[in-house]
């Protein structure tokens, strides 16, 4: 039972900015099992079908933030129709939202409102989303949580979801080391020890048994391919009711809205492609294929290191930089290391608010301060640009040049932009494109065909 009704216990894992749409999830939906399409600046369209291009022309971020949330309330609902439609009646739609996204209360009160009826459920996030419960509530819709530990779940269950009990359809598991996109690793795991996950939805369970949600589903997420690799998880008394999301494999299906060359690349990967990394400017690891976009961002930390203004401690050996020569202070070894970099090309000199410079060329320093200055507030907190969902409209740090604007090429890339030169996520499992015979010679199913496929324990 998910979302008020019997459903196969397969779910569409949300994917953000117009790659979890409503055709793919009213597909998924169509064939009994749960589709999710993203509330992340969905897409709308015009008269003829077209997607409406994203133009700001507010000139402060804070009026551009309130263009954005207006195109993703428009998005939201456009989405949550042709999922309603396309569903023809079965299996169950929910929303995907990004508790950290910019504007994301507004956006979801938005929807819910202007899609009343369409959307049965709402999974959540990237932060931790105490409110999403008390907003479920408004519109009687269920919610549904993502965590990464039975620690995340207690606490949001303290705060807040304990008032809400009745319309917590389930609780989703996001394996932080196998999932795509953002994932919620802790300061104290490690990203290169992944751990088995077994026994972290076991303490799961046992958390949500204590406060009576015995039969409340577990989404597994993260890692899922084939359900035969999964039996011992079925009829377990340790994990109770569970469910599987995926979110990789249906991006290689007929209604998904990727570009083609995107399908393609992925048919390509080969396992280690993916790269768990902390380039986002949310702060949160996450997992994406590793290209030309990815190897730059990995280059400039390849290309830093520490400053001062004065000579202190390590930092005695002088090094010049600038067009005017600037003095700073750093390692005596790495004095001729920043050199090289600078005759190398590598002589737009950036500071990071880690007290480190940064040697990129001229043509992407200035893209970055240009990327920084157009920002448009679409996170809660964007380490990238420094721009905060507050009264100063800042983090009070430095803008960080070793990020980057999530916003720009994930619009890029999910409106056809170049593979190589965006950020492409995908969890960790994409490699099996490769090697599952039923992708053999190219072979891309429809929404249907895969979930049968699933359901078969492949």
């Amino acid at each position: 039972m998910i979302s008020g009704r019997e459903v196969l216990p397969l779910v569409e894992g949300g994917k953000g900015i117009a790659v979890s749409t409503g055709r793919s999830s009213g597909a998924w939906a169509a064939a009994g099992g749960v589709g999710t399409f993203s509330g992340v600046n969905a897409d709308s369209y015009d008269e003829n079908g077209n997607p409406i291009p994203v133009v700001y022309r507010g000139k402060t971020r804070r009026e551009r933030q309130e263009e954005l949330i207006a195109y993703g309330i428009q998005g939201g609902i456009a989405q949550a129709r042709i999922a309603h439609e396309m569903s023809n009646g079965e299996g169950r739609i929910h929303m995907n939202v990004l508790w950290e996204m910019g504007g994301a209360q507004p956006i979801l009160r938005g929807v819910l409102e202007g899609a009343k009826g369409l959307i049965h459920g709402v999974t959540c996030g990237a932060g931790m989303p105490y409110k999403v419960a008390e907003i479920a509530a408004e519109h009687g819709v269920y919610y549904y949580p993502i965590v990464s530990s039975a620690r995340a779940f207690k606490a949001l269950w303290k705060r807040s979801y304990h008032k809400h009990a009745e319309l917590l359809g389930g609780v989703v598991y996001e394996d932080p080391w196998l999932a795509g996109g953002h994932n919620g690793l802790s300061n104290s795991e490690n990203p290169q020890e992944p751990q088995d996950p077994y026994p972290r939805v076991r303490d799961l369970r046992a958390a949500m048994n204590e406060v009576g949600l015995t039969e409340t589903p577990i989404f597994m997420a993260g890692g899922v391919w084939f359900l035969r690799e999964w039996e011992e998880w079925l009829d377990n008394p340790e994990l109770g009711p569970v469910a599987f999301q995926f979110g990789t494999r249906p991006l290689l299906t007929q209604e998904s809205p990727i570009s083609d060359d995107w399908k393609q690349r992925l048919l390509t990967l080969k396992a280690g492609d993916v790269l768990l990394h902390k380039f986002s400017p949310t702060g949160f690891y996450s997992s994406a294929v590793r290209n030309d976009f990815l190897n730059e961002l990995c280059q400039r930390l390849e290309h830093e290191i520490p400053y001062a203004s004065e000579p202190e401690g390590e930092l005695t050996g002088e090094l010049a930089i600038g067009a005017r020569g600037r003095r700073v202070w750093v390692r005596p070894e790495d004095v001729a290391r920043a050199q090289s970099w600078m005759a190398e090309g590598f002589t737009d000199v950036m500071r990071s608010p880690d007290s480190t410079l940064v040697f990129v060329t001229p043509e992407r320093g200035e893209q970055i301060r240009r990327d920084q200055i157009e920002c448009m507030g679409c996170l809660s907190a964007c380490m990238f640009s420094n721009w905060a969902e507050n009264e100063a409209g800042t983090t009070g740090k430095k803008a960080d040049p070793r990020s980057f604007c999530i916003q720009k090429t994930l619009q890029n890339i999910s409106h056809g932009g170049n593979v190589e030169n965006e950020l492409m996520f995908a969890g960790h499992n994409a490699y099996r494109f490769g090697e599952d015979p039923f992708y053999a010679g190219g072979f891309i199913p429809t929404v249907r065909q895969l979930v049968e496929r699933i359901a078969m324990g492949d």
